[in-house]
C-alpha cells in the first residue's frame, strides 16, 4: 500500500527530502504559501551535485493543511522554528490518529510543544544534516550531504519510524534511525551553533571562510555546546568537535540557512539554535560565555532590524 506523505514548509529542505521520498514510491502532497503558485504548475526542479537533476510533481498541492484531502500516514514539518509560528495550529487540521508526525527542524529543547498538542500520535524528530538553498521559487539546489537521523520521541524507535528511514534509504539518501534522538539534536546544535550566527554576524561569510578565520574561536563554542549537553543527560561523542570541524572543512562554501533568512528579510532561529542552549548552561549551571555572547550580539542584530521595519514604516 503507497505511503501518503504531507509535506508541511515545502521550501529547500521539505521540498527536498519530499522529493527523495517520491523517488522511493510514496505519495507526497506539500504544503507551501510563497512558491504555492509556480509549484501548482510545474512542481519543483531539484538540482543535486550528487543524487541528479530531476522534477517531483507532488500528489497535491495545498497553501494549508485545511485544504489536504485524505489522511497522511506522515505528516512531516520542515518549518523555520520561529516565535512567529505556532507549529501545533499550522498541522493540527491534518493530523488524523493514524498520523505520525515527523519534525525536520533546528534546535534543541523544542519537542515538549508537540508532545503536549498531539499525545496520542506518534511523534518522530527529525535532523538533516545537508547543504540544500532554495535558488528561486520551485528550484532547490542540493549542495552537499543529506544525511537524515529519526528517533521517536521520547525515547527509541517504532516501526513506522524505521519504515520512514527505510524509504529514504531507498531514495538514496543515507537515513538512520537513532535511540535517543535528543542526544543527536545536541550533537547537530554543535555545528549550528557556531556557524549559523557567524554567517549573520561576519556580514555573509561562507561558512570555510569562517572557519578558517576563527577555528579556536568555533571550537571554544562547540566545547561550551558539548559541557551543556553532558550537563543535560545527553553526552556526545568525545571527537564531535574535531569531526564537526573537519566536515566544515570539507563541505563547499556553503551559506547558512540563518544567513539566507537574514538576508530576505525573514526572521532567524536565534532562539532555538541558541537561545535554548544558552537557558539550558543557566539551568545546569554550565559556563558559556562565547554562546552567551553570541546570543547577545544576534539579539542585538534583531533589534536593528526591528528597528529599521519600523522606521521603513513610518
Amino acid at each position: 500500500m503507497q505511503d501518503k506523505v504531507l509535506i508541511v514548509g515545502a521550501g529547500a529542505i521539505g521540498a527536498f527530502y519530499g522529493a527523495l521520498l517520491a523517488k522511493a514510491g510514496a505519495e507526497v502532497a506539500v504544503a507551501c504559501r510563497s512558491d504555492y503558485q509556480i509549484v501548482k504548475r510545474q512542481g519543483y526542479q531539484i538540482i543535486s551535485a550528487s543524487l541528479g537533476d530531476w522534477t517531483f510533481l507532488p500528489s497535491q498541492v495545498v497553501k494549508t493543511t485545511d485544504d489536504y484531502q485524505g489522511q497522511a500516514d506522515y505528516l512531516i514539518l520542515c518549518t523555520k522554528m520561529t516565535a512567529d509560528i505556532d507549529r501545533a495550529e499550522i498541522i493540527r487540521a491534518a493530523v488524523s490518529p493514524q498520523t505520525t508526525i515527523v519534525f525536520i527542524q533546528n534546535g534543541v529543547e523544542t519537542e515538549q510543544e508537540l508532545l503536549d498538542a498531539f499525545p496520542d500520535n506518534e511523534i518522530v524528530s527529525g535532523l538533516a544534516f545537508i547543504c540544500c538553498n532554495r535558488l528561486q521559487p520551485g528550484q532547490i539546489s542540493h549542495l552537499a550531504y543529506g544525511k537524515l537521523t529519526l528517533g521517536q520521541l521520547p525515547a527509541g524507535i517504532g516501526d513506522k519510524t524505521r519504515h520512514l528511514a527505510e524509504l529514504f534509504n531507498q531514495s538514496g539518501i543515507d537515513c538512520v534511525a537513532m535511540d535517543d534522538i535528543i542526544t543527536g539534536r545536541w550533537t547537530k546544535c554543535v555545528w549550528n551553533a557556531p556557524f549559523n550566527p557567524l554567517s549573520v554576524l561576519s556580514g555573509g561569510l561562507a561558512t570555510q571562510d569562517i572557519v578558517r578565520s576563527q577555528e579556536s574561536f568555533i571550537r571554544a563554542i562547540m566545547h561550551e555546546v558539548c559541557a551543556i549537553a553532558a550537563a543535560c543527560g545527553h553526552p556526545l561523542a568525545e571527537n564531535v568537535v574535531d569531526l564537526n570541524i573537519q566536515s566544515t572543512y570539507k563541505m563547499p562554501p556553503y551559506r547558512t540557512s540563518m544567513l539566507l533568512d537574514f538576508e530576505n528579510g525573514q526572521p532567524m532561529e536565534t532562539e532555538v539554535i541558541l537561545g535554548n542552549a544558552v537557558r539550558a548552561g543557566e539551568r545546569e549551571h554550565i559556563a558559556c560565555p562565547n554562546l552567551k555572547a553570541l546570543y547577545a550580539l544576534m539579539k542585538l542584530r534583531e533589534l536593528k532590524i526591528a528597528e529599521s521595519k519600523r522606521q521603513d514604516k513610518r
